[in-house]
């Protein structure tokens, strides 16, 4: 089985398979996976009819989603069989992301589905309003930022790229967290955020910038899910300027009229983060699961 290498001219043949079923998980958009480029050798090959996407780097190789087409368990073997020539501990050859409607498929085929972080689901017109008493805090510190500083609301462009990675730099270092793992998962998202910036037209990415005092303070962007889901891909703002973060959030959602749900992603089974998600009194929150062989 012959695999290729992921390119950006891959983009027409993902969007045909990525559309031949609905997805709520984020991880289901070519952008979400184009941009960890920056971590994996990432390559596909279609399996009878299915598109499968192999993730690898030096530990290992595993599917970063479920094969996308019909439900073909010839398509499973064949799959695990191509990360079993990569790997030589085969626990580590996997499917990632498996969606909850389809877990008993795996099941079925005998596989261990372990579930993972869960994707945040929002209503698009509570993140736009904030009405209520649950959203009072979000609202008291957007309101702060509009009083309290000179701003311009932009739309992005690459121009402004050099300096959205030096604010992701500026804000990592600022992070209170100490914990190895959370600084790891910072660098890592720093370097995709490095590989989708360059390519941010061709991944169908929007995005928005926030200047104070006309110095580039916050970024936000995001991608299409599905007809009326948006993703919420990156957020970074200035820590030292209060209610930026909440600013930017609340207008970008504004925006996005033609969607009623925002998909805020998973927190990477990290408190701190999780915390910060439920803050935004999700709709629901959207399992993924990881399919894998019982030792």
């Amino acid at each position: 089985m012959r695999l290729r290498n992921l390119s950006l001219r891959d983009k027409a043949v993902f969007a045909r398979h990525l559309s031949q079923e609905r997805h709520e998980l984020s991880v289901y958009a070519f952008a979400n996976i184009y941009i960890w480029k920056a971590l994996f050798c990432i390559q596909w090959a279609v399996i009878e009819d299915s598109l499968c996407v192999f993730f690898k780097d030096k530990i290992g190789c595993f599917l970063y989603l479920a094969p996308l087409g019909k439900k073909n368990p010839e398509v499973i073997k064949k799959a695990f069989a191509i990360t079993d020539s990569f790997n030589k501990n085969k626990e580590i050859s996997r499917i990632e992301n498996v969606e909850e409607k389809d877990v008993p498929f795996y099941r079925n085929l005998g596989l261990w589905c372990k579930e993972k972080s869960c994707d945040y689901l929002c209503e698009r017109s509570d993140l736009a309003k904030l009405q209520g008493d649950k959203f009072k805090s979000k609202r008291a510190c957007y309101n702060y930022f509009v009083k309290h500083y000179d701003f311009e609301y932009l739309p992005f462009s690459l121009k402004y790229g050099d300096d959205c990675l030096k604010l992701y730099n500026r804000w990592m270092r600022e992070r209170k967290n100490a914990d190895p793992i959370y600084q790891g998962m910072l660098a890592d998202s720093k370097r995709c955020l490095g590989t989708g910036l360059p390519d941010y037209k061709g991944l169908d990415l929007v995005g928005r910038i926030v200047k104070v005092d006309n110095k580039i303070k916050g970024f936000t962007f995001g991608y299409k899910l599905n007809s009326n889901t948006f993703c919420i891909l990156y957020e970074i703002t200035d820590l030292s300027i209060k209610g930026l973060a909440q600013f930017i959030f609340r207008e970008f959602c504004r925006e996005l009229k033609d969607y009623k749900y925002i998909n805020i992603m998973d927190d990477s089974g990290l408190e701190n983060l999780k915390k910060v998600k439920l803050s935004y009194r999700p709709l629901k929150l959207i399992p993924a699961y990881i399919a894998s062989r019982k030792n």
